[in-house]
C-alpha cells in the first residue's frame, strides 16, 4: 500500500474500476492508502451490517441520502442525510437500513489496516457465516446474536 496522492476520483469512478457487492450492498472504493480508505456505499432497503467491532481502525459514515438505524455502543440511534456517524475502534456498532428507501453514504476508515483485503475476500460471498469467518482474519469481529 502506498501513501495518498493528490487528485480527484470523479463521480462514477472507483479505485481500479472496482465495485464490491457485500451481502446485498454496493461498495465503490474512492481511495486507498496506508493511512485511510474511503468508499461510497448504497444500502438497499432491508440490508444491514450486523453488530461488529473494528479492532484496528476508526470508522466514519457521512450520510448523503436515507436513514440508518444504528446500534452504537449498546444504544439505538438514528442518522439521516447530512449527519456524520463516528465509530471509534473497539466500540461495537451495527448498521441497518430499516426504511423503504436506499441509503447512500460515504464511509472511511483510518488506518486502512486489513479492510481492503477483507472487502476483496468477501465480495460476492453469499454466506454470512463465511463473511464472519473471513472478517475475523482481518481484524473485524462480528458479535454473536443476542441470546446466543
Amino acid at each position: 500500500m502506498t501513501i495518498m496522492h493528490p487528485g480527484i476520483t470523479k463521480a462514477g469512478e472507483s479505485v481500479e474500476n472496482i465495485v464490491w457487492n457485500i451481502l446485498g450492498q454496493t461498495y465503490v472504493p474512492k481511495h486507498v492508502c496506508e493511512s485511510s480508505m474511503s468508499w461510497h456505499a448504497t444500502f438497499p432497503p432491508g440490508t444491514f451490517v450486523p453488530p461488529h467491532i473494528h479492532t484496528t481502525q476508526d470508522e466514519f459514515i457521512y450520510m448523503l441520502e436515507g436513514r440508518f438505524d444504528l446500534l452504537l455502543d449498546g444504544k439505538d440511534v438514528v442518522a439521516t442525510a447530512g449527519d456524520l456517524i463516528r465509530l471509534p475502534r473497539n466500540i461495537p456498532h451495527g448498521i441497518f437500513n430499516k426504511s423503504d428507501q436506499p441509503v447512500k453514504c460515504v464511509f472511511w476508515v483510518s488506518p486502512t489496516a486489513k479492510l481492503w483485503e477483507l472487502f476483496t475476500k468477501i465480495d460476492g460471498v453469499p454466506d454470512p457465516a463465511e463473511v464472519v469467518r473471513l472478517a475475523a482474519l482481518c481484524d473485524v469481529d462480528f458479535l454473536p446474536p443476542p441470546g446466543a
